[in-house]
């Protein structure tokens, strides 16, 4: 089944979120370069503050750092810039193109995920062919606030028995909670301040691999 053949290639664990919004004064790629050498096998790359020729010539190298560690490379909402870039997918939310014209547009083989707060939004994001959904916001998110409530661990762990998609789950996660969100079920945790915040970033994308690897095995 050529859906089942996509989720296989999201990586399991970590889901590390490369964004332009945290520690500013660092290039892109040189935060994506520290990701990778912490062993981050996805990288999602947020651009909302960046121009659009600046976000392309970031994308594609980007794309390349990722292709040289053997790690995947999603682009948040804008799915030209995936294509441009000749990225691996895309992650679209609810403000974006709708999930069913992304998927027309990357085509079979990329990875689409959908942004989904609850099991009908999951259901949905399945039937318009995404290959995985980012739930949340889990805990109080630390780069945005979001008028919806908080799952919490509770309301992810009933998402995850029961979603037809592998689950990431996003928001206000870090080293100190990761290993029990990974214990709720879910394919992985997308981190993004906790990680590019820390002094050492390669260090703390292996202590979060490690510590969500352990909330698996739980």
């Amino acid at each position: 089944m050529e859906n089942g053949s996509r989720q296989a290639r999201l990586p399991r664990g970590l889901y590390a979120l490369c964004d332009d919004s945290v520690r500013p004064e660092l290039p892109l790629e040189e935060k994506a370069q520290r990701l990778l050498d912490g062993g981050a096998r996805v990288l999602q790359l947020r651009m909302k503050r960046t121009a659009d020729r600046e976000a392309l010539a970031a994308a594609r190298g980007v794309v390349a750092l990722c292709r040289v560690a053997g790690a995947l490379c999603l682009v948040n909402d804008r799915v030209d810039l995936a294509l441009l870039a000749g990225a691996d997918g895309a992650h679209v939310g609810e403000e974006d193109l709708p999930a069913q014209n992304a998927r027309a547009l990357l085509g079979p083989h990329r990875l689409l995920g959908v942004t989904a707060r609850n099991l009908a939004e999951v259901r949905a994001a399945r039937a318009a062919g995404a290959d995985y959904a980012g739930v949340g916001p889990v805990f109080e998110s630390g780069t945005k606030r979001l008028a919806v409530p908080l799952l919490g661990l509770a309301g992810l762990a009933e998402l995850a028995r029961e979603s037809p998609l592998p689950l990431v789950a996003i928001s206000g996660i870090g080293l100190r909670n990761i290993r029990e969100v990974a214990a709720c079920g879910v394919h992985g945790a997308a981190v993004a301040s906790d990680l590019l915040l820390a002094p050492d970033i390669a260090g703390r994308a292996r202590e979060l691999a490690r510590a969500f690897e352990r909330g698996r095995a739980h």
